[in-house]
This record gives C-alpha cells, sequence and structure tokens, in this order.
C-alpha cells in the first residue's frame, strides 16, 4: 500500500537517504526544511508517517499548537534545562488503519530507526548531546519492539547504562506492553505515545495510552506471600525496581520513568 510521508528536516541529515529508500518502495515522500514550514500546512493529517528531525534553541521552545495536525509535530517543554537541543520525532497518529497491518508499520519503523542509529546517532554525534524523542504509533506488539530496541541502543550509546548489567530493557518492555495490552487493549485506533528526554545525565521516558487508566495502588503486593502465584502487579514490581524515578499521573494511563547514568566502576 502506497503511504503518504512527510519528512521535516532541517539539515538533511535523515530526509534524502530516506526518500530515496521510501520513494523505491512505492511511497510517496515530501520533504520540509522547517517547523515554520510544517505549521503553514493545513494538510499534515493526510500523511500516513511525520518524521521529524530539528535542531531547537532552548530559548525559543517549540509551542503546542492546535488542529492542522499540529499534534504530530515535536513540542519541547520550557522546563527542559539545555541550551541546544535535538528534537526527533515519529508520528503515525493519522496512520490509516483500512487493512492495518502491524507488520507493515514495523518495517517502516525499523528502515527510520536504523538509519538514524547508524548513521545520524554516530559516537560522535551523541557526545554531551541533549535529545528529546517521540514516538505516537497505534497499539501493537511489532512496532513497539523496534522503538524499545533503538532507545535502548541509543541510552547506551549515551553512556547512560552499561548493557551487561542494566535491566532497562525490562523496565520498558514491561511499561510498553502494558500501554498495549492493559491501556489500549490491542486497539489499533488507540495511539500509545511514548517521550524519551536523553541526555549523558540521564534518560526520561513518558509511556501514555489512551485506555480508562487504573489506580496503581490497587494492584495486589507482589510480595505477599498470598500473591505469590499470581502475575498481576510483578510488571510494575520490575519497574519500581529498575527504575530511579517512577510515578503515575492520577488518571493511570501515563507512566513517568527516570533512569540516571550509572557510574562507570572500571575507572
Amino acid at each position: 500500500m502506497e503511504r503518504k510521508i512527510l519528512i521535516i528536516d532541517d539539515h538533511d541529515d535523515l530526509a534524502s537517504s530516506l526518500e530515496e529508500v521510501f520513494v523505491a518502495s512505492g511511497h510517496a515522500v515530501e520533504i520540509l526544511e522547517s517547523r515554520d514550514e510544517a505549521i503553514l500546512r493545513d494538510d499534515i493529517e493526510s500523511f500516513d508517517l511525520v518524521i521529524t528531525d530539528l535542531d531547537v534553541n532552548h530559548f525559543a521552545p517549540v509551542p503546542a499548537l492546535e488542529g492542522n495536525g499540529a499534534t504530530c509535530l515535536p513540542t519541547i517543554s520550557a522546563e527542559i534545562k539545555a541550551d541546544h537541543i535535538k528534537a526527533f520525532k515519529i508520528c503515525a497518529a493519522n496512520f490509516r488503519r483500512d487493512g492495518f497491518d502491524e507488520e507493515e508499520l514495523r518495517e517502516l519503523f525499523a528502515t527510520i530507526l536504523d538509519y538514524k542509529l547508524r548513521y545520524v546517532d554516530t559516537e560522535k554525534a551523541v557526545k554531551g548531546l541533549h535529545e528529546f524523542i517521540e514516538f505516537e504509533l497505534p497499539s501493537a506488539i511489532s512496532p513497539m519492539h523496534v522503538v524499545l530496541e533503538y532507545l535502548i541502543k541509543r541510552v547506551e550509546r549515551l553512556g547512560v547504562i552499561k548493557p551487561e548489567r542494566s535491566n532497562l530493557f525490562i523496565a520498558l518492555d514491561e511499561a510498553f506492553v502494558n500501554a498495549v495490552k492493559h491501556g489500549n487493549k490491542f486497539d489499533t485506533q488507540k495511539l500509545v505515545r511514548i517521550t524519551s528526554e536523553v541526555s549523558d545525565k540521564e534518560a526520561r521516558f513518558t509511556i501514555e495510552d489512551e485506555g480508562e487508566g487504573f489506580d496503581v495502588n490497587s494492584i495486589p503486593d507482589p510480595l505477599d506471600p498470598e500473591n505469590l502465584f499470581k502475575t498481576s502487579g510483578r510488571g510494575v514490581l520490575f519497574i519500581y525496581n529498575i527504575m530511579d524515578e517512577v510515578a503515575y499521573n492520577e488518571r493511570g494511563n501515563r507512566l513517568t520513568m527516570v533512569k540516571k547514568s550509572e557510574p562507570d566502576l572500571t575507572q
């Protein structure tokens, strides 16, 4: 199926190469060089995928906008304390669901993230970088695995975690699966939103679904002997044990987790 793809890239880190790959695969691609150009468009909602890769001046944070598909554009909170921020986002909020095939979406995400990891997120390029990463995608497990693998490699490259002794993968996997399975109940009409603020100091993740939410305090205590053989609550326990900070919103459909940079014990 032909997909409409919009790429907003101010330094052509991704645009030209991805355009060549996607056009060769039968998709229609359009490229813009700035967020300001995208704001003036009134057809962003017509694109199946919107890929954004922009440099953002912290002193001029990107405001949240309404309408015209503006939710597919990155929004940088003024609370982020950094002089220079890289904003990267893949938005599949308007991905056409007729004949939805999650494998197709997985392959699109994999192509984008593999290229970015190999050719853009080089060790030299990410050194000292403060990046704000966002994903909006339908509730499907396969694409979530691709996002998970990218984020793990991304924080590894910045030195936030040491892959041989970190359980960050487990915590993120539990959070992603919970959002798709328990939050949105595998309803592909509902979205999962993932944001990650990554620096060499820490990685902050927020996972939000469109489900009814839940009361985290109602989960049976997995440490209670009476609940020994119950699986309910174990994922949340893993998350609390692995992450340095964990917080749910009042509704229970948005989870924020922080993993601080691990000290280098070899020095």
